[in-house]
């Protein structure tokens, strides 16, 4: 019996991250462990679950040799696959601090999706040609001062919460409105930016945005519901909020993720022909971009997220926007 696969979870159908983020409701009844063995594993992964991509969506020879093009994908997938396995890890605490079945159901589901993301960028920098047994080495290079200037200061901020004082709605809240939050618009760009220059990468970032969608909004049903249950919760919630978007504020971010777009900036002429008519948002060129705007892009976008989902929650959006866009 063939499986029906609902819209938000369907490779086709599933609306952009940015739109899916910031409209849908999706709550922990909706996303249990069912929900993501049949939605997920046989609806969005099909045929992709390896890689990220489907098998014929090529990897251009381009993009295996030394250039800016690369260097700047190889720093993208290195970095990201680090923050995804270090969200892995937090994760576990989500899962143990969970007060009922369904948020342990939808938490373990989620520490399987970073998992996986993880996983497959990996991959996709052995696509690239990083040799396997080089792998390990190679995503240390280029992600060790991001992780020890970025990564390191957010995780630490959560495990304070979620694991030292064991509270797990609290930690929901850094997760969904802070990091990924902040990190959702970003990815949306790279899906943008990659998707003709390299068919794989883009498809790549697709299936990640589509798991987004998923983690963004059943978190903020979390939160809202939350807040409802337990007003007394709501003074908590906004002395967190208030430190991460600090937090956010002083790691140097911005520094790593503009090197990133200088040298992806660097490689774009090489390939003007084939980003001749492509438009990375309706009427811009994406060879016509800047660095810099494409980063403050982002960064717009991630204020018109947070202004979406912190007024589902019942939330001022003025706590968090005015963060520096982020790692991405």
């Amino acid at each position: 019996m063939a499986t029906t696969v609902p819209r938000e979870a369907d490779w086709d159908q599933a609306p952009g991250l940015l739109d899916g983020a910031s409209t849908l409701t999706l709550t922990t009844d909706d996303c249990g462990l069912a929900y993501w063995l049949s939605a997920v594993a046989q609806g969005t992964l099909a045929g992709r679950a390896e890689t990220g991509h489907a098998p014929g969506a090529p990897t251009p020879e381009y993009m295996r040799r030394p250039g800016p093009l690369r260097d700047s994908l190889l720093i993208e997938l290195g970095c990201r696959s680090v923050a995804e396995e270090q969200a892995t890890r937090v994760l576990s605490y989500y899962v143990t601090h969970a007060p009922g079945i369904p948020e342990l159901e939808f938490y373990a589901t989620q520490l399987i999706d970073e998992a996986r993301h993880s996983l497959v960028f990996r991959n996709h920098l052995v696509e690239l040609g990083v040799p396997r047994e080089r792998l390990a080495a190679v995503v240390e290079e280029v992600s060790a001062d991001f992780t020890a200037a970025v990564i390191d200061p957010i995780i630490d901020f959560t495990l304070a919460t979620v694991r030292d004082e064991g509270d797990f709605f609290g930690g929901v809240a850094i997760f969904a409105i802070i990091i990924e939050g902040v990190l959702a618009p970003a990815a949306e760009l790279s899906e943008r930016k990659w998707s003709r220059l390299d068919p794989a990468a883009g498809e790549i970032a697709r299936g990640t945005s589509i798991d987004e969608i998923r983690h963004l909004t059943v978190a903020s049903s979390i939160v809202r519901d939350r807040l409802a249950a337990d007003p007394e919760f709501r003074p908590r919630l906004l002395d967190i909020l208030r430190r991460g978007r600090q937090l956010w504020d002083a790691v140097p971010d911005r520094a790593f993720v503009m090197h990133r777009e200088e040298l992806f900036q660097a490689g774009l002429a090489e390939h003007a022909d084939l980003l001749a008519d492509y438009e990375i948002w309706p009427g811009r060129r994406l060879l016509d971009t800047t660095p810099d705007e494409r980063y403050e892009t982002a960064e717009r976008w991630t204020d018109e997220m947070a202004r979406a989902r912190m007024a589902y929650m019942g939330l001022d959006p003025a706590i968090i926007i005015g963060h520096q866009a982020g790692a991405r």
